[in-house]
């Protein structure tokens, strides 16, 4: 079709045509960024734990009074858990993946350092390897004679007794890659401070630290072998089948309080809870971008269908004078879609350039990464597609004008 006859009819709307272009255009730069928004918040839910989710509990029990020996008490307590039938394995543990309250420590290749190197996720706890289900890839797993109770290791650490103080480590596969690319970790030392030296013995496939913010970093993970003991922010994490957790959990709380009926239970749930409660705010931010871009595009599709149907009516004669010339109802169809079509091209070129100042802006103060390039032809063809479908009733309409219109209105 010969589009210069739609140009010049748009030189003569030039207001409203520059409207429906600038519509389409915010259109296109908010559904680009909003899209990529989007896949960054489902990326970000689909982070691994490294840990076998399925089959975990987590349980968190309060002293009315301090335990007189807190390690006699961690020892009693996992003793009553492992006999609870359906129970795999426990352990104790400083933090879980995903949770809110975290540990870290700055690790230095060499104990001179004067910066750190990076922050990594540390754990604490026994059997915390096999009771969370994550793969050991190489190297072994602490062993009971590896730990130190966290007492007698900051005794050490106030006195420069490096004794008494943990000796060896796990690290997650992601965590070794980064400290030392390509070469086999094993054997090689770390540091937390410059008396706490700690040898790698084994590497993780994966295990993700709490408060997991940071998706690049989120695997930056060991497992030191410090004894906490009891206390308000020990976890205690019960390993079933995924089938029987809801009775074990009853029977573990039950089990716990008739050791001692005076705690209090502050925190009982599945670490499929733990995961669902931790990326809550990816969901809903995620779901507010859809229903953004939901009602951008439903607004850009009434502004197309009543400027389309404004335009059929004001051309009505001029529409039936082509169909008395012998122009067909495809030949009016057609007109009606191309013109729409051009108007959308303007507006998605002029929105691709606006959404790619939106993300600089975006990658400046919040630090998000670079817009690929792919976005911009997904958002180029959801609005063309929009604005085909929002332009054909009106569209057929006009195709529907008879040409005795014509003369009718001389």
């Amino acid at each position: 079709m010969d589009i210069l006859p739609i140009l010049s009819t748009l030189r003569r709307h030039k207001l409203t045509s520059w409207l429906l272009i600038l519509e389409i255009a915010l259109t296109c730069a908010i559904v680009c960024n909003a899209v990529f928004l989007i896949g960054q918040r489902l990326q970000r839910m689909d982070m691994p734990s490294g840990v076998a989710e399925h089959e975990l509990l987590q349980i968190q029990v309060a002293d009315v009074t301090a335990p007189s020996n807190p390690y006699a008490r961690l020892a009693e307590d996992l003793a009553v858990l492992r006999q609870v039938p359906g129970v795999i394995s426990v352990a104790s543990s400083n933090q879980v993946p995903f949770g809110t309250s975290s540990s870290n420590g700055n690790l230095r290749l060499d104990p001179a350092q004067p910066e750190r190197t990076l922050n990594a996720g540390t754990y604490f706890g026994e059997n915390l390897a096999h009771t969370l289900g994550t793969r050991l890839v190489s190297g072994r797993d602490l062993q009971s004679d590896d730990f130190i109770d966290a007492d007698t290791a900051m005794k050490a650490l106030g006195t420069g007794d490096s004794k008494n103080l943990p000796h060896v480590t796990l690290i997650t596969q992601t965590l070794a890659e980064r400290l030392w690319p390509g070469q086999n970790p094993l054997g090689r030392t770390i540091y937390l401070t410059p008396v706490v030296g700690l040898r790698v013995v084994g590497v993780l496939d994966s295990l993700a630290r709490a408060n997991a913010y940071d998706t690049a970093k989120a695997q930056y993970t060991m497992v030191v072998p410090l004894r906490m003991g009891a206390n308000k922010d020990q976890n205690y994490l019960i390993r079933t089948r995924p089938e029987d957790r809801a009775s074990v959990m009853v029977a573990a709380l039950a089990a716990l309080k008739k050791a001692d009926p005076q705690r209090v239970v502050t925190t009982r749930r599945s670490f499929d809870e733990v995961r669902r409660k931790f990326f809550q705010d990816d969901r809903a931010m995620a779901g507010m971008l859809v229903g953004v871009i939901a009602a951008l595009l439903i607004v850009t599709a009434l502004g197309i269908v009543g400027l389309a149907s404004f335009w059929v009516a004001q051309r009505r004669r001029t529409i039936g004078v082509r169909r008395a010339l012998g122009a067909t109802r495809r030949n009016i169809l057609n007109y009606f879609q191309t013109e729409n079509f051009l108007l959308a091209t303007i507006g998605i070129v002029l929105g691709m350039a606006l959404a790619y100042g939106i993300n600089l802006f975006l990658m400046l103060h919040y630090e998000l990464p670079r817009l690929p390039a792919v976005y911009f032809p997904v958002g180029a063809i959801v609005l063309w597609l929009v604005g085909q479908a929002a332009v054909l009733g009106p569209a057929l309409r006009a195709a529907a004008v008879p040409p005795v219109v014509a003369t009718r209105s001389v």
